[in-house]
């Protein structure tokens, strides 16, 4: 399980070890991250980590999808475009300036849509906000 310190705000995650085993396995190498959550510039209501500055290793398309849930974690490990960590808060298509995206769908973040709404919102009118993800035991 993921836990996600959003500012003030804490949530946790449940991974997808059964549907993205070799993201999931990349995500826990370089955990705990502490980055700044942005609100996405393509993709809709949605925000998003950078995470070019890991070095990833080879990680296959799996449990994949342009069009996530809200809720939804995305690892981008940048095919077209640059690393990334997707959070969907709403109606999302994935997609950068090299156009749609699949992001692999590794966990799912256990919100409300009224709560992931306000995270996009905040980094919307406010800007970047400080994000931890480490790994916790349930």
């Amino acid at each position: 399980m993921l836990q996600l310190e959003i500012g003030d705000r804490t949530f946790t995650a449940e991974l997808h070890e059964d549907r993205a085993p070799a993201s999931v396995e990349a995500v826990r190498e370089f955990l705990p991250l502490e980055s700044e959550l942005m609100h996405v510039r393509w993709s809709g209501i949605a925000t998003w980590i950078n995470i070019d500055e890991i070095d990833l290793p080879e990680i296959p398309r799996e449990n994949h999808t342009v069009y996530p849930s809200r809720g939804d974690l995305l690892l981008y490990p940048g095919y077209r475009n640059e690393q990334e960590i997707l959070v969907p808060c709403g109606p999302t298509c994935f997609k950068s300036p090299a156009g749609e995206l699949a992001g692999n769908h590794f966990a799912t973040i256990d919100a409300t849509a009224e709560e992931l709404k306000a995270i996009e919102e905040l980094t919307l009118r406010e800007g970047v906000q400080d994000v931890v993800i480490r790994e916790v035991t349930e």
